[in-house]
């Protein structure tokens, strides 16, 4: 009498549905894959063509940004660059008007986000007719205009 369990064969993988399961995935991230190849984005900066703003004398808030970043408001310096000294700068030349347009000069070489924060300030005092100034590549530089 054999006691012994009986030894069935060995078992075997079926590789058929994992590879199925393999392709279909190959083939969903091919078909959702989006590539990105920033090293041929060319952007050219656009120009301030067009005709000049009107002789008008109207009421705004200046805001202006040296090349390193620090803001006067109204031709006043403000102390430093953070954005909560920008805040009360504005709050103190702006007094109970909340619907003055700003006016925000900046350099040429001003960093991108001291531009962000003051519009940013700007936004959250709800001053929302902003302008910038740029020259006409035919005027001298020191003619700003919105």
């Amino acid at each position: 009498m054999n006691l012994r369990p009986r030894r069935s064969d060995t078992p075997e993988i079926n590789m058929a549905p994992l590879i199925d399961v393999v392709f279909l995935l190959l083939i969903f991230f091919m078909a959702t894959t989006t590539f990105k190849d920033d090293t041929r984005l060319a952007i050219e900066l656009p120009q301030a063509q067009g005709e000049p703003a009107p002789a008008e004398e109207v009421r705004r808030l200046e805001i202006r940004i040296d090349r390193d970043g620090q803001f006067s408001v109204d031709g006043q310096a403000v102390v430093d660059r953070r954005p909560a000294t920008l805040r009360q700068a504005l709050v103190g030349a702006l007094g109970e008007r909340r619907d003055l347009p700003v006016l925000i000069e900046a350099d040429a070489r001003t960093p991108h986000q001291a531009v962000m924060t003051a519009m940013d300030v700007a936004s959250r005092l709800g001053l929302v007719h902003i302008q910038f100034a740029a020259t006409s590549p035919e005027a001298p530089e020191s003619a700003p205009r919105p």
